[in-house]
C-alpha cells in the first residue's frame, strides 16, 4: 500500500506518523509518502523520514498518489476535490458533530476511518487514541494549573513557617482525570476527585485522590467510559456536593463529557464567585462548551478572581510524546487493516465497524444511521 502523511495545519503541531512506525510499515513492504515539513513542528525533520524510508513529497503529490492518507485534523475543505474515490483517510473527525462533514466525505466516494470512534473495548486498546491523547492532557492541565496558580502546590516547612499544599479537584476520573490526580499527587497537592460512576472509586483510591461520592448514580457500562446522562434529581444532590469542595479548592480541573452531546456544566458562576480569589480551572471540556460556565475555547479568562483555563488542545503541547503516542495507536490499526500489505476491511470485526464512518460512496457508522 502507498501511505501518505499530510502536515497539520497551524496551531496543530503533531505529527500523525512517528519515523518508528514508518520503518515499520517501509519494512513490511509499503511505500511512504511524506509532505515537505509534515513533522518539523514535532521536531522530527525530512532527514529523519528519508533515513527510514519516506519519501519526502509535495502535499498534491502526497494526496494523489497515496492510497491511504494520515492527517490528525479535518482536511482542508480545498484538498477534497484531488481525492479520488476509493482512497482511504485516517483521522480525528468527531463523526456525531461533524455530520454535515461526513455527508461531504462520503459523496467523495472516499472511505474514511476516524481515530476517536475506535471501540473503547479491552482488545482496542493499543489503538485507542482517546486515551492516548486524554493522558497527556490531564498532564498537562495540572502543570498548567501548577504555572497559574499563586501558591505552591507541596507543603513546605521552611524557616519562614510552613506553607499548607494546595487542594486540588478532578471532576471526571476517565483517562485524563487519573492522569491528573496522579500528576497533582506527585507534585504534593491534596487530591479529590468526582466521577458519576462508582466504579472508578477504587481507581482514584489507589493514586492516593480521595472519592467524592454522590449516592444514586447511573452507570452505563456500555457507554465506553464516558459518563451518560443523570437523572434531574441526581444532579441537583451532585451540584450540592460538588460545590463544597469546589469553593475549598485551589485547583478544579474539569474532564466531563458525554459523546455528540454539549459538555455538562459542573461549575455555575455562582459557584465561582464563592471560590477562593487566585483559583485556578483548567477545563478540559472547552471544545464541547466546557464544563465551568463561562469557560472559553483556546482562551485563559478571569472571572470573578479566579483564573479560567480553557484547552481542548493539550495533546499539541507535547508534540514529541504525542505524536509518538499517535502514531503507535495507528500503527496497531494498520496491523489490523493491513494482511500481507493487503487491505482487509472486514466488517464482522467490531473495530473496523466502529470506526469506518464512511465506504464505498455511503455513511456506515451506525450511530449516523440513526
Amino acid at each position: 500500500m502507498i501511505l501518505g502523511i499530510l502536515k497539520e495545519p497551524s496551531p496543530e503541531t503533531r505529527v500523525s506518523l512517528h519515523p518508528e512506525a514508518v520503518k515499520v510499515l517501509t519494512a513490511t513492504g509499503n511505500k511512504v509518502l511524506i509532505e515537505k515539513g509534515a513533522g518539523e513542528s514535532s521536531f522530527l525533520s525530512d532527514a529523519t523520514y528519508l533515513e527510514v524510508g519516506a519519501e519526502v513529497k509535495e502535499r498534491k503529490e502526497v494526496l494523489k498518489d497515496a492510497e491511504m492518507i494520515f492527517q490528525i485534523t479535518p482536511l482542508d475543505p480545498m484538498d477534497y476535490p484531488s481525492l479520488k474515490k476509493g482512497k482511504y483517510l485516517f483521522g480525528v473527525y468527531q463523526p456525531l458533530v461533524a455530520r454535515e462533514l461526513m455527508k461531504t466525505i462520503a459523496d467523495t466516494g472516499v472511505s474514511l476511518f476516524s481515530m476517536d470512534s475506535i471501540p473503547r473495548i479491552t482488545r482496542a486498546q493499543s489503538m485507542d487514541v482517546l486515551s492516548s491523547m486524554s493522558t497527556v492532557s490531564g498532564y498537562k492541565a495540572v502543570l498548567l494549573a501548577a504555572a497559574n496558580l499563586p501558591r505552591f502546590f507541596p507543603m513546605l516547612m521552611t524557616a519562614a513557617g510552613t506553607i499548607a499544599p494546595a487542594k486540588v479537584l478532578v471532576i471526571g476520573a476517565g483517562v485524563a482525570g487519573l492522569q491528573a490526580i496522579a500528576t497533582a499527587k506527585r507534585l504534593g497537592a491534596v487530591v479529590e476527585a468526582f466521577d458519576t460512576r462508582p466504579s472508578v472509586k477504587e481507581q482514584v483510591e489507589s493514586l492516593g485522590g480521595k472519592f467524592v461520592e454522590v449516592p444514586g448514580a447511573v452507570e452505563d457500562k456500555g457507554a465506553g467510559g464516558y459518563a451518560v446522562e443523570q437523572s434531574e434529581e441526581y444532579k441537583k444532590k451532585q451540584s450540592e456536593m460538588l460545590e463544597q469542595s469546589i469553593i475549598k479548592s485551589d485547583v478544579v480541573i474539569t474532564t466531563a463529557l458525554i459523546p455528540g452531546r454539549k459538555a455538562p456544566i459542573l461549575i455555575t458562576k455562582a459557584m465561582l464567585e464563592k471560590m477562593k480569589s487566585g483559583a485556578v480551572v483548567v477545563d478540559l471540556a472547552a471544545a464541547n462548551g466546557g464544563n465551568c460556565e463561562g469557560t472559553q475555547n483556546n482562551d485563559t479568562v478571569t472571572i470573578d478572581g479566579v483564573t479560567v483555563i480553557g484547552n481542548s488542545a493539550l495533546p499539541s503541547t507535547m508534540p514529541q510524546d504525542a505524536s509518538k503516542m499517535y502514531s503507535k495507536n495507528v500503527q496497531n490499526l494498520l496491523k489490523l487493516l493491513l494482511k500481507e500489505d493487503q487491505l482487509n476491511l472486514n466488517f464482522e470485526d467490531e473495530i473496523i465497524k466502529g470506526t469506518c464512518i464512511t465506504n464505498d460512496g455511503a455513511i456506515v457508522y451506525e450511530p449516523l444511521l440513526k
